[in-house]
């Protein structure tokens, strides 16, 4: 029910309300404190954050500084197989056939959300949210950035990173709780 109505507002090309959101997220993190656990894209306003550091002990915050049209382009060129849930990017992964799925031959869809006049609004909308939350974590001393726009030059500096923040682990044992 809370994931249909954030989807009715990412649709729109609006960001889903604090309550809404920290609702889910928080329910996702209850149990998980005997875990190393990274989050994507959330918290993403001061009030979330400030949930955040209500239920759970933050040690570490990263920014990832990616120049707004390498974001939209990116997102714009991404098109799905609805059926199957496959993705293509018309930069990096395309289709055999222009706007055509490899596998079936089934039309492929651009999701609402990746239009390029809903990706400028979010992106819009993103940036003045969360430039507060950048300075709030920045202020606490737990914010790193990385800047770029190629995944695989700015990757190894925040793996490089992330090793002098997380015990060392074996595969096996990252997935069993601590």
């Amino acid at each position: 029910e809370v994931g249909i109505l954030a989807k009715s507002y990412i649709d729109q090309g609006r960001l889903i309300p604090d309550d809404i959101m920290t609702r889910l997220m928080l329910s996702e993190l209850k149990g998980l404190d005997r875990y190393n656990w990274l989050l994507d894209g959330f918290p993403r306003t001061v009030v979330q954050a400030e949930a955040l550091d209500r239920a759970c002990q933050i040690d570490t915050v990263i920014d990832l500084d990616v120049p707004f049209e390498t974001i939209k382009s990116r997102l714009t060129a991404r098109w799905i197989h609805p059926a199957s849930g496959r993705v293509y990017n018309l930069e990096f992964s395309p289709p055999k056939a222009q706007g055509i799925d490899d596998i079936t031959g089934e039309p492929l869809v651009q999701r609402d959300d990746d239009k390029p006049e809903t990706v400028t609004k979010r992106l819009q909308a993103y940036d003045a949210q969360t430039k507060p939350v950048l300075e709030y974590y920045r202020e606490k001393g737990l914010l790193k950035s990385f800047s770029g726009t190629e995944t695989n030059k700015i990757w190894p500096h925040i793996y490089a990173f992330l090793q002098t923040k997380l015990p060392e682990v074996s595969q096996k044992d990252a997935a069993t709780p601590r």
